[in-house]
């Protein structure tokens, strides 16, 4: 199909006319009981309440319009059938397909994309029987004891999804069961990490789709040296994750091998091999395969036309109608639960990498704003930290609060009436109506100005499937808002550059060791920035 340019279309003329005066949150009654319960939107376990954003329903008429002049059903669902997403026309690109939801299109009858989704299941019943082998005793240790820790070694994409979604949901981890990363090139990141570890009675997992990402194979060369020195066979206690046909697809090297392919990328895989591996062995495999149904009923409850019956496509729209109408250029997302902790920090690489974009898909430099800075941390610890500039300071925030009715873990307590969660959802709700509302005050520095837009997702618990549900979510929100804005999504050539750079002042420090004979450690880092300085300013690179 066609793409339109953000700023042609009619819709975006009256969004722009519209924002001139938006809804005013602050004013006598502005949150009454009937628009609270009118602006409510649900799916899979999820209920929207998106009262406290600035808008109305003429702009919520215009939000729709401009999704159907954009045709966003109709790319979202060519992504999902195995349409090449990856790509800039007329320009050199991956130019490949964006088939992350052919990971968990595992339950339907007639998949969309069938040979992804074939391989999915294949890469699936291989893990399947690898963890029934842990759980029987058939894999073990070299003195015959069970295997208890995985440690995921990756980066990026690699590393941020599986970590969030591991933390996440930690309250359902197998009795002596748990995950450890290591990710950061940093020494000290994987020292800590083996602070205390009991290398025999652990796995390592090495994530790279291309075998070549020198951070992790790095922290792969790391691991193995510690587990030789603790007189194990590497081979006996190593994974891999990775292309078929890598460097790292390597029998002799690994005890076990899976595979990811070129049609996911790496900030969308978590629902590939890339988490899968770690959350089957710590969780088991039924609350893999939960986890995995959430992200899949989400993906057909972003198939809706109707705005207000999809929740991705709302939460895009309305992300739209901030960034590019009322001009705010962040949005805080805040989880009130402290085992999303990680939750933003795999947000602010899936969004910020895939829409941090100024050139359109054919390859024209963008007239509108794209992607928002991403930030945000658990409530209510950020109540005590960052909320003063929410609520009084010069720069407007939307917020997106998510919180969940019921504990992971049902170790509550009873205090004044109410119980902690209690306390903790009531929190997050003042948060929401206070940012809205405002409070007026004789006293200039008591007075809170209100209309800071926010919306609240809610749900029961936050459990496999609600967590996968909730990836899926943010996944598909990224993705409608890139296909706004008539940019690709889905590459980060924006990341290539440093690692061109690093790899030439490696070259230096290595050529500068050689020649006078020092140690790594004796390396000037500053003589090989000089070196490097010097031949930049004749050619760029």
């Amino acid at each position: 199909m066609p793409y339109k340019d953000f700023s042609s279309l009619s819709a975006a003329t009256r969004l722009s006319e519209l924002a001139r005066k938006p809804f005013d949150l602050s004013r006598a009654g502005a949150l009454s009981p009937q628009r609270i319960r009118d602006y409510r939107s649900s799916a899979c376990g999820f209920d929207l309440l998106y009262a406290t954003e600035r808008l109305d329903e003429p702009v919520l008429d215009a939000l729709q319009a401009l999704a159907d002049e954009a045709g966003l059903i109709e790319q979202f669902m060519a992504m999902k059938r195995g349409a090449p997403m990856n790509r800039i026309e007329g320009y050199a690109c991956e130019n490949r397909q964006v088939l992350h939801t052919a990971s968990r299109d595992l339950f339907s009858a007639q998949p969309y994309a069938p040979e992804a989704t074939a391989r999915a299941k294949r890469e699936l019943e291989k893990l399947r029987h690898f963890l029934d082998k842990v759980a029987a005793g058939d894999i073990v240790n070299e003195r015959g004891e069970s295997l208890g820790t995985l440690v995921q070694v990756g980066i990026g994409g690699s590393d941020l999804g599986p970590r969030a979604l591991s933390q996440a949901l930690s309250a359902f981890a197998l009795p002596g069961r748990e995950a450890r990363f290591i990710a950061n090139v940093d020494p000290d990141d994987a020292a800590a990490v083996l602070s205390g570890l009991d290398l025999n009675r652990s796995l390592v997992v090495v994530v790279s789709k291309s075998g070549t990402t020198l951070e992790t194979l790095t922290n792969e060369e790391l691991m193995r040296a510690a587990l030789a020195r603790a007189g194990l066979d590497p081979a006996r206690h190593m994974l891999a994750v990775t292309g078929e046909g890598s460097p790292m697809d390597d029998s002799s090297r690994y005890l076990a091998s899976f595979y990811m392919y070129d049609y996911i990328g790496g900030r969308y895989s978590a629902t590939s091999m890339v988490g899968a591996v770690t959350l089957g062995f710590t969780l088991g495999f039924e609350a893999l395969l939960a986890f995995l149904r959430g992200a899949w009923e989400m993906d057909l409850a972003a198939e809706s036309p109707d705005i207000r019956n999809n929740l991705p496509l709302l939460l895009a729209l309305i992300g739209i109608w901030n960034r590019n109408f009322l001009g705010y250029p962040s949005c805080a997302i805040l989880p009130y639960s402290q085992a999303l902790a990680r939750f933003p920090a795999h947000l602010q690489q899936c969004d910020m990498e895939s829409n941090g974009k100024s050139v359109t898909r054919q390859g024209n430099m963008v007239n509108w704003q794209t992607g928002p800075v991403i930030w945000g941390e658990p409530g209510t610890n950020g109540q005590h930290a960052f909320y003063q500039l929410m609520h009084q300071g010069t720069e407007i925030v939307p917020a997106e609060f998510i919180g969940f009715r019921r504990s992971q873990r049902d170790l509550d307590i009873m205090v004044s009436g109410t119980t902690s969660q209690q306390k903790l959802v009531a929190n997050m709700l003042a948060q929401s109506l206070a940012l809205a509302r405002g409070r007026d005050d004789d006293n200039p520095a008591r007075r809170f100005p209100g209309n800071r837009p926010n919306l609240v997702l809610l749900a029961d618990q936050l459990t496999p499937y609600q967590m996968g549900a909730l990836l899926a979510l943010y996944e598909h929100r990224i993705a409608f808002q890139g296909f706004s804005w008539n940019i690709n999504s889905f590459d980060q050539e924006g990341v290539q550059l440093g690692k061109v750079l690093a790899k030439k002042l490696l070259e230096h420090m290595a050529e500068g060791d050689a020649r006078a004979g020092k140690s790594p450690a004796g390396t000037s880092p500053e003589e090989a920035l000089l070196a490097l300085a010097g031949m930049l300013g004749r050619d760029r690179p």
